[in-house]
């Protein structure tokens, strides 16, 4: 194998997990949105239950 191919070799390994780097981040960040948002939806369904319970 030439120099060449390793060092494409070693610049493709290192995209890719750069890559899957910023998928990761990207997922969490989707993630922390999500639990977020659930738990807002979840206050506000507590509060309009406790507030029409009387």
């Amino acid at each position: 194998m030439s120099d060449a191919d390793k060092k494409n070799k070693a610049r493709n390994r290192e995209i890719a997990q750069n890559e899957a780097t910023r998928q990761t981040v990207s997922d969490i960040r989707v993630s922390s949105w999500a639990i977020a948002l659930a738990v807002i939806i979840g206050l506000i369904s507590v509060g309009w239950v406790l507030t029409h319970n009387n």
